[in-house]
Formats: structure tokens, sequence, C-alpha cells
């Protein structure tokens, strides 16, 4: 239950941070630009580590390429369809700038419902939808890291089949170098995503999170060898916060993030394992939590404060509801994919994985 508590709280600390970002124009955090750092860019490190964490045992469990590739889709797209849908057939018609006619005959309206639907052919704009907002350039900027998340599913198959053929478990220390050694050639920061986009995807950025993605996948791999220590991860982040100012910080937060938050999870006191379903929304709070603060801005909020106030109790009721209404009805199915014999794990997981859709806001020239 410890990654479902972490996981609701980073969702929760990105949508605070997007307060500053859709509002401010030289603000991307809650915190003053000369600070270089955002506590929801860390967050969104550490929630790509805990998924290469729990998605790699989600393979360990049942290394079988279709199941998996079945259980990841059943969790990922049924609320990113619906949340795609709401978005383009009732917040669009009804706050859209254009003409109607207009709105229903762009091929933009069609291409956002069917890209980004598809996750990979991820759309921003939606015709005269929030021209009017301070930030106007993406409806829902959230879902900006599913394509991320995908490519780090697509990670733990590949890597996973080559261990199961006879592959050592340490190539994926040859795979951690390599990202690596391209985010220090792309360069991408929080205030910065890099100049090169594959589709829709920053190239910059998603090398950046795919570290920490895949840093959750070593850890897990060698977790039977690898002490998870609270006092550990306490002096990591204590070396680096004085740091987190140099070029340094990028080999170091991925580390940070990643250890941190999965020791935090391992330990997470037993007295608080009882919240159930009431952390368990993660995902919704991250698709949902953008376009509720796009509203809520529509309807004349313009103080960070007061937008904070306002959606963080809303995109939390949003993530209750996507959880309740879509996400644990469409996960049932999976007794469907049950392997043919169980495959006993060990019990260090005690919550579902989610996928990410919970960034700092995407840039201001996002298409």
């Amino acid at each position: 239950m410890g990654f479902a508590w972490l996981r609701t709280m980073g969702a929760l600390l990105i949508v605070l941070d997007h307060c500053w970002a859709l509002l401010v124009s030289h603000r991307s955090t809650i915190l003053p630009p000369s600070w270089h750092v955002a506590p929801g860019y860390v967050g969104l490190m550490a929630l790509f580590a805990m998924s290469g964490y729990q998605i790699q045992h989600s393979w360990s469990r049942d290394p079988s390429w279709w199941r998996f590739t079945a259980r990841r889709l059943l969790r990922i797209l049924p609320p990113l369809v619906l949340v795609v849908s709401v978005t383009v057939f009732v917040v669009g018609p009804l706050v859209t700038t254009w003409p109607q006619a207009d709105y229903w005959t762009h091929v933009q309206t069609w291409r956002y419902l069917v890209g980004t639907s598809l996750v990979m052919l991820l759309q921003h704009r939606l015709p005269g939808v929030f021209d009017g907002n301070p930030y106007p350039y993406s409806a829902n900027g959230s879902l900006w890291t599913l394509p991320m998340e995908l490519l780090g599913y697509g990670l733990v198959l590949l890597f996973g089949v080559l261990i199961a053929r006879g592959a050592s478990r340490l190539v994926l220390f040859l795979l951690l170098g390599a990202l690596v050694y391209a985010d220090t050639a792309l360069g991408a920061t929080f205030e910065s995503q890099g100049n090169v986009s594959v589709l829709s995807l920053p190239l910059g950025s998603t090398v950046s999170f795919l570290v920490p993605f895949v840093l959750g996948m070593v850890l897990h791999a060698h977790r039977d060898r690898i002490p998870f220590l609270p006092s550990v991860a306490l002096g990591l982040f204590v070396v680096w916060l004085p740091l987190s100012q140099t070029p340094w910080n990028r080999y170091l937060l991925p580390v940070v993030a990643a250890y941190g938050a999965i020791t935090m999870a391992r330990h997470w006191p037993r007295r608080l394992g009882d919240a159930g379903a009431f952390v368990l929304g993660s995902y919704g709070i991250s698709i949902w939590g953008f376009l509720v603060q796009q509203l809520i801005i529509m309807a004349g909020v313009r103080d960070p404060w007061v937008l904070a106030a306002l959606s963080l109790p809303a995109a939390y009721l949003a993530g209750q509801l996507s959880w309740r209404f879509v996400e644990e009805p469409t996960l049932r199915l999976r007794r469907h994919l049950k392997p043919a014999r169980a495959v006993r794990a060990q019990p260090v997981l005690s919550s579902v994985a989610e996928p990410l859709a919970v960034p700092i806001a995407p840039g201001r020239d996002a298409a």
C-alpha cells in the first residue's frame, strides 16, 4: 500500500505545481524560478521509478508477452479513452470559441480524439478550446507522459524476453548506462524539454524520465542484494540538496528519487495500510487534474493559491470516480488473463501498478 500512497501524493504534488505553470508565464512550479527545482519534477522522477519497479514485478510474476501486453493496455486505455471522449464530445463543444460547425468539421478535433486515444499519436490542441486561458497550448497537458510510460512498458517486455532467453540481468545496467549517456547528450531539464521531438514526444524529456524508470527495473531485478534502508535514502537526499544547483543534479536526482521512493514504499507504516481505495486513484488524478484546472481557470480564477484550493480536491475526487467506476471494473477482466500455472511471487507490492500522466506542464510550444 505504500506505493499507492506515494503515487497519490506525487500526483497531487504535480497538480499543485501546475497551478503556477498554468497561470504565471514565467513560472513552472510553486517554488521561485531562481531555485531551479520543482517539487513536481522530483515527484515525477519518483513516480517513473516506482512504475519501473512495479511493472518489472508484474512481468516477473507472469513472464508472458501477450498477457503482459494485455494487462498494460487494459490498465491504461479505458480511463484514457473516457477522458479523451469527454474532452472532445462534452468539454470541447461547451467551451470552444469556434462556431459549432467549424469545431465538428475541423480535422484537428478528430485527430485529437483518435491520436490521443492511441497514445503514441498524442495531440494537445482542440479547435478553440481554452484559447482564452493563460495557458492555451494544451487541453490536457498531463497526458504527455503516457507515451513515455508505454515506452517503459516496452523496455520491460523487451529485456524481460532477453533475460528469459538466457541473457544476464546485468544487461539492465547496459540499458541504464545508454540512457544516462543519451540524457547527458540531450540535456533536458524540467525547464527545457530539448529541441528534438519524435511524433509528439520530446526526446530529451523522454530519456530523462526513462532513466528513473529503468533504475526502478534494476532495483527490482536485484532487490535480493540491495539493502533498502531509510537511513541511506535520507543520506542521499541530504547529499543531493546542495548539489541540486549543479550539473551533478542530472545524475543524482534519478538515484535519489528512485531509491528514496521505493525504500519509503517498502517501509510504509502498517497502520496506514487500511486506506484501501482512497489511495488508489492516482491515475485518475493525473489524467483529469489538468483538464479540471483549465476549466476552473476558464471560470475566472487567476490566483494560483485559489486554483490550488479548488483543483486539488476536485482532482482527487475525479481520481476516486475514475478508480471506482472505470478502472476497478475493467481490471476485473484480468481474471481472464491468468496463466495456466500461477507464478508465486514475493509479496513486495500491495497496490496496482498505475500508469503515469502527471508531468510538469508541457512546453508552451506544444502542439
